[in-house]
């Protein structure tokens, strides 16, 4: 198997990933709201908003690095795909 076969099956593992943790953040967005009022009736929602907050943030920086992963690691498999045309003895 060649490096760039290898490569592409890590980024395809990669990029799968970062997939569902996108489609997971969004479900929990789904059941953000726009506004929240702030008074003693509505205790357990702001709670509930606290805590979809919460894990937001938890979920964000995988977000962030699988992203940046996925997208490093491509251009490095494009640039060593051109690399190996380009010295391809014909």
């Amino acid at each position: 198997m060649s490096m760039i076969m290898m490569l592409l099956i890590v980024w395809g593992v990669l990029t799968g990933i970062l997939v569902l943790l996108l489609i997971y953040r969004s479900t929990l967005t789904l059941h953000e709201d726009d506004q929240l009022f702030l008074d003693d009736a509505s205790a357990t929602m702001r709670v509930e908003q606290e805590q979809l907050q919460l894990r937001m943030k938890r979920v964000t920086p995988y977000v962030r690095i699988l992203g940046a992963a996925s997208g490093l690691l491509i251009l490095f498999i494009a640039g060593m795909a051109v690399w190996q045309q380009m010295n391809k003895v014909y």
